[in-house]
């Protein structure tokens, strides 16, 4: 009983202390509000208005498309597991597992003309 409740009070803190250690724009790690998609964004994330896929859609802290960053949007997780393209080892998307796949290459679009 006590090896149960060992391994619930793990399985929780590991939760949580995931759960906090998501993209912010706060210096002091605080999670960033929700903003409208006419708001600039902040300095290396893609703005909420960006078209997926253009040079604009860009998340320069995690290197990948910003509208399919599972590291700043946690809700998008589902998504890419559904459709089998998990990598639970390190928790995203194996499209996005350079640890796994380290020949693979995340190539920000060029801005349009």
């Amino acid at each position: 009983m006590r090896i149960h409740s060992l391994v619930i009070t793990i399985a929780a803190t590991l939760a949580l202390s995931l759960g906090a250690a998501g993209c912010s724009n706060e210096p002091d790690g605080a999670p960033k509000p929700d903003k409208p998609a006419a708001q600039a964004s902040p300095a290396g994330h893609g703005a909420a208005s960006a078209r997926p896929g253009s040079h604009e859609d860009w998340c320069g802290e995690h290197a990948v498309p910003e509208s399919q960053c599972t590291r700043c949007n946690p809700a998008l997780a589902a998504a890419f597991k559904a459709t089998g393209d998990w990598c639970k080892e390190h928790g995203l998307p194996e499209s996005q597992c350079l640890q796994c796949n380290p020949e693979l290459k995340i190539v920000r679009p060029a801005k349009e003309k």
